[in-house]
């Protein structure tokens, strides 16, 4: 863990020297006003030195948490206040929901001070933040409530497929997940979004009939068009797509509505957005996923009886909860070897997504939106190539725009 910290440092101190340089990619000279590029710049260094002392903190907590035994330490005073409600401390799953009680509560007290940082200053300070702290600690509150009514069931659930499971128990545990994410991914946009955002439909309008003409001709059956608040929190700017089968909606960020020059970008930048439906990304994602949790759940059945790996972490009992967060310890490093594959084929998809929307003939428009995204958010001009191929699951705006110039060059 301190080894990936120190690797992933390293890689932190190359971007924030790339993000020093003063002058902009000679590929976004004439493109990226210096104006934007100057705060740009200013947004993306406070943001740099905010991580270094976000990660210094992080890793300190961490490594003293395994280092005196803090774990073994809760979960023991978790299994007294049980007995002290008159409740019974043998009982895995009381036991396990007080220990994750104690864990949230802990978190959140650890969190608060960085997101506050965060949200009321850097973000508040280049103009992003547009929530007001009553929102913020709203927002939070909701979140904990989600957890207390949505969490008990799962984590019951999963104690006692680990208790009952029995050699199959990997296959039972991929079920549930693979289950629980697709009730979750029709419930959340529905259900749980709403809490938090308001959506509306699209007005009608030229914007709404240039969209469903595009959705039309790609045969995606589009069924609902929203626009989200997003400008009630924050003024970056998204859009994206969901749902199951023919049942497909579109939700648009009304800050990207605000912040395209025309209609023409935002239907561009949705023509990005179809293309990875149209050219099965969602699907090839969604599979990786659950080969990736398969295999997952089939390395924690290997170790989840191993006497000594629960001693070494200062347990005397091997309770199903502690086994999976002591497996996520011992994996980090083939967990960020994972990532880093991931993020390979996601960039991948997005120059093939950008390829798409050009054949469809919004190439110039798509290259107008990102630059104006990529202004309006203030992201980062200048990156370090390990640093952005490590870390992004998007190419930087140079390597976007050089794709999408490049036929054109072949072509002339």
């Amino acid at each position: 863990m301190i080894l990936m910290y120190f690797f992933e440092t390293y890689l932190d101190w190359r971007q924030h020297a790339a993000l020093k340089r003063p002058t902009l990619p000679k590929t976004l000279e004439g493109v990226i006003s210096q104006e934007k590029f100057e705060k740009s710049r200013a947004y993306s260094l406070d943001k740099s030195r905010f991580h270094f002392i976000h990660e210094f903190v992080t890793i300190l907590m961490d490594s003293a948490i395994l280092s005196f035994g803090v774990l073994p330490w809760f979960w023991k005073r978790s299994g007294e206040f049980l007995v002290y409600i008159g409740v019974n401390a043998e009982n895995e799953i009381a036991h396990t929901l007080a220990f994750l009680a104690g864990v949230m509560f802990w978190s959140q007290i650890t969190d608060l001070p960085f997101s506050l940082y965060s949200t009321f200053v850097i973000e508040a300070r280049h103009g992003f933040n547009k929530q007001t702290i009553w929102l913020f600690f709203r927002d939070m509150i909701k979140g904990i409530l989600l957890s207390i009514v949505i969490g008990p069931p799962i984590v019951a659930a999963i104690i006692v497929i680990v208790q009952k499971g029995g050699p199959h128990l990997a296959i039972y545990l991929w079920g549930f997940m693979l289950v629980l994410s697709l009730v979750m991914m029709t419930l959340y946009p529905i259900l749980i979004a709403p809490l938090f955002n308001k959506f509306t439909p699209l007005p009608e309008g030229e914007l709404r009939l240039k969209i469903e003409n595009l959705a039309s001709s790609l045969k995606f059956p589009l069924k609902k068009l929203f626009v989200v608040d997003g400008s009630t929190r924050s003024s970056h700017s998204n859009a994206y797509m969901y749902g199951f089968f023919k049942n497909k909606r579109i939700v648009l960020y009304d800050t990207l509505i605000q912040q395209c020059k025309n209609e023409e970008e935002v239907v561009a930048v949705l023509a990005h957005e179809l293309g990875h439906w149209k050219l099965n990304h969602t699907m090839y994602s969604f599979i990786a996923v659950q080969i990736l949790t398969f295999l997952q759940f089939g390395g924690y059945t290997l170790v989840r009886n191993s006497t000594d790996l629960f001693q070494s972490f200062g347990f005397d009992t091997q309770p199903v909860l502690i086994g999976l967060i002591i497996f996520q310890h011992t994996v980090i490093p083939l967990q960020h070897l994972v990532n880093f594959g991931l993020n390979l084929v996601s960039r991948s998809f997005e120059f093939q997504a950008d390829a798409f929307a050009k054949k469809l003939g919004y190439g110039v428009p798509l290259r107008a939106g990102l630059v104006k995204l990529q202004e309006e958010n203030l992201s980062a001009m200048n990156t370090d190539p390990w640093y952005s191929t490590y870390h992004y699951s998007h190419p930087p705006l140079v390597e976007r725009l050089a794709a999408i110039d490049e036929p054109d060059k072949k072509q002339d």
